[in-house]
C-alpha cells in the first residue's frame, strides 16, 4: 500500500471495468486486482456480452452491472459513471477488461491526484521509455490525434484514447450526466476543456491483452481517426451546456 492510498481513503474509489466477451481476460484480471488492492471497490460493467463474462465476474465475488444489450464501451464506461455517482464514490478510475491496464500502475493515478487539484488523470503510454502499441498504423494515428486535440485543447496531450484514467467527483457529476458514446476517450477530453475542466498525463506501463484479440485492424484504425477527427470539430461548434461548467457544478458536489 502506498503513501498515497495510505492518505485517499480507498474507500471512496471505484474502480469500474467495462467487458464485452472477456470470458478469459477478466478473471485474471480481477485476481490481479484482488492481489494488488484487496481492499478496492470494484465493478464490473458487462455490456451485452454473449460469452460467460458475468458469470466469471460473480463467480469470483465482484458486483456485476449486466446491461440488457451491447452499448459500446461509451455507453458502458457512462453506466458505471453513473452508478459510481449515485452511490456517492468521490473518485473512479476505468481500467479496461482485456488486461492491457495492469493494476500495479494504478497507484500512479492516485498519487497524481493526490498531489494536484486535477479532474481528470489519465495514463498515459507514451510518457515513459516505452510504449506499446498493437501496429505501426494505430501508432500513428494515436499520435496525429494527440497533435489535432493539443491544438484545440491548448495543452499537450500524448495518448487520447487511453482507457486508463481517474476523474473526480466534480468531473464524475458531468460524466454521469453527459459522456461522448461513439468516440469516448478523445471526444471526453475536448468537450471536458471546453466546460473549464482540467487534465494531467502520467506516464503507465500498458502491455499485451491477455486474450481475445482487438476489434479494430489497421484499416479500421485509419476509419476510426477520421470519423473521430470529424466528431473533435463538430464538438467545436456544439454550445455549452452550462449545467455542466465546472465552476456551476463545483458548487453542488
Amino acid at each position: 500500500m502506498t503513501e498515497a492510498m495510505d492518505n485517499m481513503n480507498l474507500q471512496s474509489i471505484l474502480i469500474i471495468i467495462p467487458a464485452f466477451n472477456e470470458e478469459e481476460a477478466i478473471g485474471p484480471l480481477l485476481d490481479e486486482l484482488q492481489e494488488v488492492l484487496p481492499e478496492a471497490n470494484v465493478l464490473a460493467i458487462n455490456d451485452g456480452s454473449t460469452d460467460w463474462t458475468s458469470r466469471v465476474v460473480g463467480g469470483r465475488g465482484v458486483p456485476v452491472l449486466d446491461l440488457p444489450c451491447n452499448l459500446g464501451v461509451g455507453g458502458a464506461v457512462q453506466a458505471g459513471f453513473q452508478y459510481a455517482y449515485e452511490k456517492g464514490y468521490h473518485c473512479v478510475i476505468r481500467i479496461d477488461g482485456d488486461g492491457q491496464h495492469p493494476p500495479a500502475e494504478i497507484p500512479k493515478l492516485i498519487k497524481a491526484m493526490e498531489e494536484e487539484e486535477t479532474d481528470l488523470i489519465i495514463g498515459s503510454r507514451f510518457r515513459g521509455e516505452t510504449a506499446f502499441v498493437s501496429n505501426l498504423v494505430r501508432y500513428l494515428g494515436v499520435k496525429i490525434l494527440a497533435l489535432f486535440l493539443s491544438i484545440i485543447c491548448k495543452s499537450r496531450i500524448t495518448d487520447p484514447t487511453s482507457g486508463f484514467f481517474m476523474v473526480n467527483r466534480t468531473l464524475l457529476c458531468y460524466f454521469a450526466h453527459e459522456y461522448p458514446v461513439e468516440y469516448p476517450e478523445p471526444e471526453a477530453i475536448a468537450l471536458l476543456r471546453r466546460h473549464g475542466f482540467s487534465f494531467r498525463e502520467v506516464p503507465v506501463t500498458f502491455r499485451r491483452r491477455t486474450a481475445g484479440r482487438s476489434s479494430i485492424g489497421p484499416l479500421g484504425t485509419l476509419y476510426y481517426m477520421m470519423k473521430v477527427g470529424i466528431a473533435l470539430l463538430v464538438d467545436r461548434i456544439r454550445p455549452i451546456d452550462f449545467r455542466y461548467v465546472r465552476s456551476y457544478l463545483e458548487k453542488g458536489s
